[in-house]
């Protein structure tokens, strides 16, 4: 058995993944179909992510709509997307529903990049984790023999650069989302 680095940044690759995902749904005053990307529709007795039961475009820099495939459903999307806690007021018009997207507020905004900077903490944690395995990795292979104590320094400096390397692109991709937010 050997130490393969790929893996240990595959694992790293994964979860700052996860954070784009997780910053592509706070909002910054513009529209984006991402906004809604929360949203679970109770239709059929079931519950569904939005995007299978409508289209959801943007239209314009501050409107979403959602074109509902099946008009009895319109107004369990309406209310879900009420409901979903993302401070929207849909409107419907027939099976299209019009989602006019406020300006935030100030104080919304600094609560945004509160919420960006936990996201971004607990990002850089699961990267550290991940370094943690792999260290953990090499000092079981060099205690069993299988690797030597020059390999187990370099899989080890490795791990290390491939940590520096994702903390910095979670750092960047922070500030960057943090001046998207306080944009007016």
């Amino acid at each position: 058995m050997s130490f393969n680095i790929n893996e240990t940044k595959q694992r790293m690759q994964s979860s700052f993944e996860s954070l784009e995902k997780d910053f592509t749904g706070l909002r910054t005053g513009r529209a984006s179909v991402n906004m809604l990307e929360p949203v679970v529709v109770e239709v059929y007795g079931s519950k569904m992510p939005l995007n299978q039961v409508g289209t959801v475009s943007t239209p314009e820099a501050r409107l979403l709509t959602v074109q509902v495939w099946d008009a009895s459903q319109t107004k369990a999307v309406e209310k879900a997307i009420r409901e979903a806690g993302l401070g929207l007021n849909p409107q419907a018009e027939g099976t299209l529903i019009r989602v006019p997207v406020p300006e935030l507020s100030t104080e919304r905004r600094a609560e945004l990049v509160k919420v960006a900077g936990k996201y971004a903490e607990a990002s850089r944690v699961a990267i550290r984790n991940i370094r943690r395995d792999g260290m953990d990795n090499v000092k079981k292979l060099e205690k069993d023999k299988q690797i030597t104590e020059d390999d187990a320094k370099r899989h080890s400096d490795e791990v290390q650069k491939a940590t520096d390397e994702f903390i910095k692109k979670i750092d960047d991709l922070l500030s960057k989302k943090e001046a998207d937010v306080m944009k007016v």
